[in-house]
């Protein structure tokens, strides 16, 4: 008989291993393995004693806290489906997706249930709205323990809405089986430890704060730190109090741990593993660590690949800085064209593919849109440009849709922002395309600057000229406060070209 890869159990079973290891450490309070256990088991009973089974569909609503994970763990336990929500959404936008998985029960944080509350009459399937913080009145009296569901490799485990910047969000389905082969493919990459310490300060309702260290942390018996919401200054503070050895973050993230005034002083000898994810990092970013004797490795993944697709392990960290590695050892990646013929020449880019255990079956109750994404041969289309060089690292360029072309030529903005990231002025940067009558597309660059600085477009594209070819600088520089960024940390570009297109236009 195979063995019950699911969630509750492997969990499960590093409990009765370890027990009394500690297993989580959020806001000055502790929880061993065991009582982490027994925290899931309670839920597990609440949740069966509200009526939600096998199948059913159990929404959270929250920043990040040790509920999340309790009640994830027992949905899997009673066999149910686990749907985390963006919690930086408009209540239209998150009742959309409680419709759209009919979940059966919502657990949310008690300051987002008024977000969500206005919507009350539209989730026609919600047997149980509750707060994460009231769980002693989940049930009227203690219920019963429960029997543990077996779950099977394909069974779905949860359902992770895509971000819906370019149309109606997709629940992306991840198995018991995606996820568990995935943190196989991860463990053999990172080399996880025991002893490790991890800490999570990304939004565990995306796949990256969720599933690059956390999980597997667990699965070793390893200890994870969770912070409620990202602060710079924190996450540098606990690093040198629990001496963390590993942490996952967006580009953005460690931008801004790098620019705190701590960062100079912060003891970061205990770090082993910096992973950065979610957006192609800009070279002087990884530089500002090594710098501090930090190896910060890129890895690259998606939500419906659970989410690793490559990684860069520690011993390329100098010899390939800016590449995202190679994949891992239970994945294919290929680079395909525009009419899906494998690209085999070293550095041609295509669109990248990948194949595997831990890929997506498919969108909650989409199946053209599934059919779109995953081809006959189970080959996953990422939407994302990438290379391979002539030793097997993959480089990510960027996204498709993202691409720039100009006068013929392919423009990366990728590229281009880790150019104009050198320049001393500026403290964060993107780059997007504009319509041009003369070359099709013209390069935009939209710039938040340092404290007392300034910037003209000439002195920009004379400093970037240095290192990158003439079609590729930005013709227009515009300067904003601040760059807009998603919950997970990303640039939200279509914000700026809705912004600047407009502003251009009234010119």
């Amino acid at each position: 008989m195979t063995p019950d890869i699911g969630l509750a159990n492997w969990f499960r079973q590093r409990a009765l291993r370890t027990p009394e290891r500690t297993a989580l450490h959020f806001e000055g309070r502790n929880w061993t393995y065991a009582e982490m256990q027994s925290a899931i088991e309670d839920c597990a009973a609440r949740l069966s004693a509200l009526g939600v089974g096998k199948g059913e569909r159990v929404a959270f609503l929250g920043l990040n806290r040790p509920m999340f994970f309790f009640v994830m763990f027992a949905a899997a336990r009673i066999g149910a489906i686990f749907v985390p929500l963006n919690f930086r959404l408009t209540g239209p936008e998150l009742a959309f997706m409680i419709e759209d998985c009919a979940a059966s029960a919502l657990i949310a944080d008690a300051q987002l249930k008024p977000v969500i509350e206005p919507q009350r009459e539209r989730l026609k399937s919600l047997k149980a709205f509750l707060a994460a913080e009231d769980e002693a009145h989940w049930a009227n009296e203690p219920a019963p323990p429960t029997k543990p569901v077996r779950a099977r490799e394909d069974d779905v485990a949860m359902i992770l809405y895509t971000s819906g910047t370019t149309g109606r969000p997709k629940g992306a389905m991840l198995t018991h089986g995606n996820l568990w082969w995935n943190n196989v493919n991860a463990m053999y990459a990172l080399d996880v430890l025991a002893d490790d310490v991890t800490l999570t300060a990304a939004p565990v309702f995306h796949i990256g704060g969720l599933n690059v260290t956390t999980l597997m942390a667990w699965q070793k018996g390893a200890l994870v730190v969770l912070h409620r919401a990202f602060d710079p200054g924190r996450a540098l503070a606990d690093i040198a109090a629990h001496r963390v050895t590993t942490m996952f973050g967006v580009p953005a993230m460690f931008l801004f741990m790098a620019q705190h005034p701590a960062f100079a002083e912060t003891d970061l000898s205990t770090l082993r593993l910096l992973i950065v994810g979610g957006a192609p990092s800009p070279l002087p970013l990884l530089k500002t660590y090594l710098a501090r004797g930090v190896p910060m490795q890129q890895g690259y993944g998606l939500t419906e690949t659970a989410p690793m697709v490559s990684f860069l392990t520690p011993q390329y960290a100098l010899t390939k800085v800016g590449s995202s590695g190679k994949p891992p050892i239970f994945a294919d990646v290929k680079i395909v064209d525009s009419d899906g013929r494998t690209i085999d020449t070293p550095g041609a880019q295509g669109e990248v593919l990948v194949r595997g255990p831990n890929v997506t079956p498919g969108y909650w109750g989409m199946p053209e849109a599934t059919a779109l994404a995953i081809d006959k041969g189970g080959w996953f289309r990422t939407g994302d440009a990438g290379f391979f060089d002539e030793e097997g690292f993959l480089t990510i360029s960027d996204r498709i849709k993202d691409m720039i072309i100009t006068g013929g030529e392919n423009v990366y903005p990728a590229e281009v922002e880790s150019a104009l990231m050198r320049h001393p002025a500026i403290a964060e940067v993107a780059v997007i395309g504009e319509p041009d009558e003369q070359w099709g597309e013209g390069v935009v660059a939209i710039a938040a600057l340092k404290p007392g600085q300034s910037l003209t477009i000439e002195e920009l594209r004379e400093f970037a000229a240095e290192s990158l070819a003439r079609y590729k600088l930005p013709r227009r520089l515009e300067i904003v406060p601040a760059l807009p960024h998603n919950a997970t940390g990303k640039i939200l570009k279509y914000q700026l070209r809705q912004t600047f297109a407009k502003a251009q236009a009234a010119q």
